[in-house]
């Protein structure tokens, strides 16, 4: 009894980390294309821009863990595949968007910049390689996954939402590393967009439907 308890309870903070990394990505989504737009310009934007992305990382970590043990033992290998490659994802993004949000944007301001230039995340820079680093591993948690969920029923259209997001990875490889980079190379990372909230929300939904049978 104490064990189905614990499920349900995993079941419900995966529900909730997963429903708090959609509206993260959905937030960051908005004002990446605010910024593409010129709406919204510096400092705003580069606050914006690294404060929600750093918000997606703890509850998509959690969301990740939470379906990892809600899943057969059969199944454990994938799930915690998935589990490693988020950790790497969650140590990547949260390093350059803590630098870019605490010494980066401050030293900007205050004009101070060129002599921690190194820091500065721009195409082809350090942290720019960070930030791929860390979205191309979260490509690869979404694969990893994918063989843990059933092919019928509710799962059979979470996993093709992972599917979706595994498939758009090559896509955002490119734009991070294409050798010449521009603004119109950000619109083939366009499906991100699409990909990313919805496999989240898909897999809250997931997780609070195996917290409901749990009860």
């Amino acid at each position: 009894m104490n064990r189905m308890s614990d499920l349900k309870t995993i079941g419900k903070v995966g529900y909730f980390s997963g429903l708090g990394a959609f509206v993260a990505t959905l937030a960051y989504c908005i004002v990446q294309i605010a910024q593409v737009a010129k709406i919204i310009t510096f400092p705003a934007d580069e606050i914006l821009i690294y404060g929600t992305s750093l918000c997606i990382v703890v509850p998509f970590v959690l969301a990740i863990l939470s379906f990892h043990y809600l899943v057969s033992e059969k199944k454990k290998f994938w799930t915690h595949a998935a589990l490693s490659f988020s950790i790497i994802y969650a140590v990547f993004v949260t390093a350059n968007y803590v630098v870019q949000l605490a010494t980066v944007i401050p030293a900007k301001l205050s004009g101070t910049i060129d002599s921690i230039r190194v820091l500065d995340q721009y195409p082809h820079s350090l942290f720019w390689n960070f930030d791929a680093i860390g979205y191309i591993f979260m490509g690869l948690t979404t694969m990893m996954a994918i063989p843990a969920f059933e092919k019928s029923g509710f799962e059979k259209w979470v996993r093709i939402s992972f599917i979706a997001h595994s498939l758009v990875t090559p896509l955002i490889t490119i734009v991070y590393f294409y050798p010449t980079f521009s603004e119109n190379l950000l619109f083939l990372g366009f499906p991100w967009a699409i990909t990313a909230p919805l496999f989240m929300m898909m897999l809250a939904l997931l997780l609070r439907k195996r917290a409901q049978q749990l009860s």
